[in-house]
């Protein structure tokens, strides 16, 4: 069967990195694409890029869509505008990108349920691709950002099939890697590999900074930071709202993996200080056999 996203125009809530990434891709492969973004100046502006078939700020533009991505930062996808939750068709597949979640899974369970005569809530799919840039807003999309990339769901024991299906196929569609798991374990896991970076390579920006001392030996600690203190720092150095909010809605998952760091870095001060540089080459020879299992 022709996969939904090729049968029925694709709703995409938010045209920022992920949603207009998405609405490039969709374009490019013959998708109807309507669009509902925040403010007039940006549907102007992804009109102009070409991210959508028709954007609007009027949540009416996504009537008969069989498929919605709510493409929204995390705040908004948890306490989302009602004006949304009424437009959104009846019958149609609901997923959103969040990096979290069990809290957004449970929210929009609820949502759809009070609402009544919307998408009933087997029809909500959870999923989170894994990717991304540095990048943020209507000018930051780009065609293929999910290629080769995870693309994680995370359904309820009662999920529609057929919704977590037609997720699938746009994900495959996109070249994502495919993947589904619990939603409190997928939530311990980006807070290992995905918000635990965040703050550490915000800590080590801060460490550098207060580091350098006077004047003169800021400015050098600045003039030699190169591709190494670059690609350690990328993602401590972006968005920080987004950085804010993932710790908040992944909070408890956050703190077991802040520990888990706090005691890596513990044993390598303790080697550091004892002079005990056998242990110290062992423990890097560890980290050295565990990073391509990582990449």
């Amino acid at each position: 069967m022709t996969p939904l996203w090729q049968r029925e125009p694709v709703g995409v809530v938010g045209l920022g990195l992920i949603g207009g990434s998405l609405g490039l891709d969709l374009m490019a492969m013959g998708a109807q694409v309507r669009a509902l973004v925040h403010r007039q100046a940006t549907a102007e502006r992804a009109a102009q890029r070409g991210l959508a078939t028709e954007v609007s700020t009027d949540p009416v533009v996504l009537a008969g869509c069989g498929l919605v991505v709510l493409a929204l930062p995390l705040d908004r996808l948890l306490d989302p505008d009602p004006a949304l939750v009424a437009a959104l068709p009846a019958g149609a597949v609901i997923t959103d990108v969040g990096s979290v979640k069990a809290p957004v899974l449970r929210r929009w369970w609820e949502l759809l349920a009070a609402a009544g005569d919307g998408p009933a809530p087997c029809r909500f799919v959870a999923s989170h691709p894994m990717a991304g840039t540095a990048r943020a807003g209507v000018e930051a999309g780009e065609p293929g950002l999910f290629r080769g990339r995870p693309w994680v769901a995370t359904p309820e024991a009662g999920t529609d099939p057929a919704a977590l299906e037609a997720v699938r196929e746009l994900a495959e569609a996109l070249g994502a890697r495919w993947l589904c798991c619990d939603a409190e374990a997928h939530d311990r896991a980006v807070a290992l590999i995905s918000h635990l970076p965040v703050l550490v390579g915000a800590a080590l920006l801060q460490a550098a900074n207060a580091g350098g001392g006077a004047e003169a030996g800021a400015a050098l600690v600045r003039a030699l930071a190169s591709s190494g203190f670059a690609d350690t720092t990328r993602v401590g150095g972006g968005n920080p709202e987004l950085g804010m909010l993932m710790a908040r809605a992944n909070r408890a998952a956050l703190l077991e993996a802040l520990g888990h760091y706090r005691h890596s870095l513990a044993c390598l001060e303790a080697m550091v200080a004892g002079e005990q540089w056998s242990d110290l080459q062992q423990s890097l020879e560890l980290s050295h056999q565990l990073r391509p299992d990582f990449l």
